[in-house]
C-alpha cells in the first residue's frame, strides 16, 4: 500500500530511505464503503487523503437541494474539502465514495511538522497544488468557451480510467449538462 504513495510521491521529490520510512509513519489507512461520507458540510477537516484503491467525488449542495460537483478522485489521487484543509474553517462540500474505497490519512499537524522536518515535502505539495489551480483553471475556461460535446470529449480523453466508473449522470453535472444532454452527445458520437 505504501509502495503506490511512496512511487507517487517520488516522481517529484527525492528522499532518502530514513524520510520514506519518516514519511510513512504518519499515515493511517482509512477504509470507507460505498456510498459513505468521507467528508460533510460543518465538520472539521483535519486530514487529506491520498487513494489507494477506489473512487470518490467532491460535491457541493446548494440552498434548492441541487448538487454540483467539483471534483471525482481514483488511485494515485489526492482528496478532501481543501479549502477546509487549509484555512480551519467548517467543511462546505461532501466527499463521498462512489465505490469501496482505501485511503491514506494524512493529518495537517503532522503535513505541518513534516514541512519543518523534510522540505521537499513543501515542494511537493506546492507541485500537486499548482497542478490542481492549472487543471480547475483549465475547466472554468473550457466550461466558459467549448460546447458539451467539446467538453465531453476532453474528460474522456483526459480520464478515461474515470469515465468507466462513474455514473453518466455524475459526469453529467461535473461538466454542467443535463443527463438527457449528456445521452444525445453520447448517442452521437
Amino acid at each position: 500500500m505504501y509502495k503506490e504513495i511512496l512511487g507517487h510521491i517520488l516522481k517529484e521529490i527525492q528522499l532518502t530511505p530514513t524520510e520514506q520510512e519518516e514519511f510513512v509513519s504518519i499515515l493511517s489507512e482509512v477504509k470507507v464503503p460505498k456510498k459513505e461520507f468521507l467528508i460533510s458540510p460543518g465538520q472539521q477537516v483535519k486530514a487529506e487523503y491520498y487513494v489507494v484503491s477506489g473512487c470518490l467525488m467532491a460535491y457541493y449542495m446548494d440552498e434548492k437541494g441541487a448538487r454540483h460537483i467539483l471534483q471525482f478522485a481514483v488511485e494515485d489521487w489526492w482528496i478532501s474539502d481543501f479549502e477546509a484543509f487549509f484555512d480551519s474553517q467548517p467543511a462546505q462540500l461532501y466527499v463521498e465514495t462512489l465505490e469501496d474505497s482505501v485511503l491514506l490519512e494524512i493529518k495537517k499537524d503532522a503535513l505541518e511538522e513534516l514541512y519543518h522536518r523534510i522540505p521537499q515535502f513543501e515542494r511537493f505539495f506546492r507541485i500537486k497544488i499548482t497542478g490542481a489551480f492549472v487543471a480547475l483553471r483549465s475547466r472554468v475556461l473550457s466550461s466558459l468557451q467549448k460546447s458539451g460535446k467539446q467538453r465531453y470529449l476532453e474528460f474522456c480523453a483526459a480520464y478515461p480510467e474515470i469515465k468507466e466508473r462513474v455514473p453518466n449522470s455524475h459526469i453529467a453535472n461535473y461538466l454542467g449538462l443535463k443527463p438527457e444532454s449528456l445521452s444525445r452527445i453520447r448517442k452521437e458520437l
